[in-house]
């Protein structure tokens, strides 16, 4: 099965990843099928272990075999086209994750698998995610959201395979990132938006800090001081009743959803009686409510960066653009 011709030019590496890839292709290797020992392949043909480790390794890396422990190697998939595959680690499923992960499969070229998973801002289930999928992928793509210490997970990975999306904390700085800056986006946007909110008496945000990042918060705590404006800060708009002269900041659209039917039922009017400001636009946005002013990044951007960033390899940090679009719900 394994064919190693000393005169030729091709690393022996690769000639055992050619065998095995040929092995599978003629159908004398199918799945499920174990593939001869590390040691087989090594005193058969006076090789080193290291040689026949790295071969192991990269089809490994790329779905086409799979260890198991105590008893070997086996095929796990035929389709040895696969040149990559890429583990993505998001924490939720949503309309901007989609956005994310199809600009990210539109840029990164054939022949590149992308497998997603959600950790649902469950420290256990991000561990347990990092930890069954060691050493099986060439990147990793991670999005920690607002986890804390998640690090002494991502450290297992070697380092140059890590990228970090959306939220990069103090312990993470180190791994290249394509990111948001909260902070200074919801300062800046809403100093971009201080002459409608002047409208208003009261500004709110509706903050929970399971899940939203810290740094829209100190922003926004940043904004109302220095422009001495009232606010306050919810996790919830449950038992929140809605009052003439309040303008609101709603990161989450279940909430958003929840106040806008509220307003309806309390016959208040949209942008007239209550403001709205909504996090990560939409086709939806542009419609409901005549159109809700969001503060939001370009997710398609950030996917299509974060591609090139892996095909080119480049080990450095971008933080994604992010903009105000006023609508007539101010």
């Amino acid at each position: 099965m394994i064919q190693i011709k000393k005169e030729i030019k091709i690393p022996k590496y690769k000639q055992i990843i050619n065998s095995i890839e040929n092995a599978i292709i003629t159908g004398d290797l199918q799945k499920g099928d174990q593939l001869p020992s590390i040691n087989n392949i090594k005193n058969n043909h006076t090789l080193s272990r290291d040689t026949v480790l790295t071969a192991f390794n990269e089809l490994k890396n790329r779905g086409i075999i799979q260890s198991v422990v105590g008893k070997g190697y086996y095929v796990s998939s035929e389709n040895v086209n696969v040149s990559q595959k890429i583990f993505l680690l998001f924490d939720e499923l949503n309309s901007f994750k989609e956005d994310i992960y199809n600009s990210f499969l539109e840029n990164l070229g054939d022949n590149i698998q992308v497998d997603i998973f959600f950790h649902h801002f469950n420290e256990s289930i991000f561990s347990k995610l990092i930890y069954d999928n060691l050493g099986d992928y060439n990147y990793y793509v991670i999005m920690p959201a607002n986890l804390k210490d998640t690090n002494k997970d991502i450290k297992r990975l070697p380092e140059e395979k890590v990228y970090i999306l959306d939220q990069v904390h103090e312990d993470l700085i180190q791994y290249p990132s394509i990111y948001q800056n909260f902070e200074k986006d919801i300062f800046n946007n809403l100093n971009k938006a201080s002459n409608l909110i002047e409208n208003y008496k009261t500004l709110i945000l509706v903050f929970s800090a399971d899940k939203q990042p810290a740094g829209m918060l100190r922003g926004f705590v940043s904004f109302c001081e220095q422009k001495n404006m009232p606010y306050e800060v919810v996790n919830s708009l449950t038992n929140t009743p809605q009052k003439k002269g309040d303008i609101y900041i709603i990161p989450d659209d279940k909430n958003l959803l929840t106040i806008i039917k509220n307003l309806k039922s309390e016959n208040l009017a949209l942008a007239k009686d209550v403001g709205l400001i909504s996090y990560n636009d939409t086709l939806l946005k542009e419609i409901v409510g005549d159109g809700i002013t969001t503060i939001t990044t370009d997710f398609k951007a950030m996917g299509k960066r974060l591609a090139e960033m892996i095909v080119n390899k480049e080990q450095i940090k971008i933080e994604n653009p992010n903009q105000l679009i006023v609508r007539n719900s101010l």
